[in-house]
């Protein structure tokens, strides 16, 4: 029964959700629900690996790699940002195993796994700034607008003037990442990643292979996040190295994932709409007003978290219903 009964709720959310653009919410409340479900969407990529042992700080690389990758593809030499989006993914699989397998390999793990992983992200924000006569620096780059021609809601350039089309492709891509979730757990790639997770010595003798089987989660969580970084791009239709790559954006992934709940399908998601209406409420309070203050409130949240809630605030809410 009480499966039954979270079947239900989860229904009626999704029902709920489907309805939303034809509730009369307005231009600005609807981008709200988007980005929110878009950072649902990476953050949960983020939590695949997370919630296992598997701490990257360097998620900020791959989603940059996917963002800028569609846009430059498509701004020089006119690839259509679907195809420019696989030849991103290629390149971060490509990328999260030269990074995981040496890692895995020689068992740089915890702490040394996640400074590996930081350096990472970083190194790919100082490339987009250095190569400014392609990427714009840190100013930022905006893709070219489709052809005259084209409807205003066209698959070739990848570009919606209609924010509804927009939320159903996020809402989509969203729902896709709850799946992927729910596979993961019902496999013995769950169960492997769990066994690594508490002693890597002691999986490795019962015949897990344990480098492999770290590999698969780190490359299917990078994976995700680069496709995050392409529907960022192709939604915001503006890409900025301090919004799309490096250490920043990957410490809000984790924040968001900690608040949330990372061990809590929907704490992702949960995290990401809370962190999003904190940043509103600070908008509107102090603004710009106040350089840095907004990046204090985040960390004393986050070590808040890490202390008094672990399980996050959905997590903990969760237990004390049960």
């Amino acid at each position: 029964m009480p499966h039954l009964s979270s079947t239900f709720k989860f229904g009626a959310l999704i029902a709920g959700l489907m309805l939303a653009p034809w509730l009369g919410l307005g231009s600005y409340p609807l981008h709200l629900i988007i980005m929110a479900l878009l950072m649902g969407f990476i953050y949960t990529s983020w939590a695949l690996m997370g919630r296992l042992g598997l701490v990257s700080l360097g998620h900020g690389a791959f989603l940059g790699i996917g963002a800028y990758g569609v846009v430059l593809l498509w701004n020089q030499y006119g690839v259509p940002p679907l195809a420019g989006a696989l030849l991103a993914l290629c390149v971060t699989v490509v990328l999260a195993l030269v990074i995981g397998y040496p890692c895995f390999r020689f068992k740089i793990v915890g702490h040394y796994f996640a400074l590996v992983t930081l350096a990472l992200a970083e190194v790919v924000r100082l490339v987009i700034v250095a190569t400014r006569e392609v990427t714009g620096g840190s100013l930022g780059l905006t893709p070219k607008p489709g052809l005259a021609n084209e409807a205003t809601a066209s698959l070739w350039s990848f570009q919606f003037s209609n924010r509804v089309v927009w939320f159903y492709i996020v809402l989509a891509c969203w729902l896709f990442s709850l799946w992927v979730w729910r596979k993961v757990d019902q496999s013995m790639l769950r169960d492997a990643l769990q066994a690594v997770s508490e002693d890597e010595d002691a999986a490795a003798s019962i015949g897990i292979n344990v480098t492999r089987t770290k590999l698969k989660i780190t490359v299917l969580s990078a994976a995700m996040t680069c496709f995050g970084g392409v529907l960022y791009a192709q939604y915001q239709a503006y890409v900025n190295p301090d919004t799309v790559s490096g250490i920043a954006i990957s410490l809000q992934m984790v924040f968001g994932v900690i608040a949330g709940g990372m061990f809590v399908m929907l704490g992702p998601t949960f995290g990401a709409v809370f962190l999003l209406a904190l940043q509103e409420v600070l908008r509107v309070l102090i603004g710009n007003q106040i350089h840095g203050l907004d990046l204090l409130i985040y960390g004393t949240l986050l070590v808040f978290f890490i202390i008094r809630m672990p399980k996050g605030i959905l997590g903990s809410w969760m237990e004390r219903k049960t």
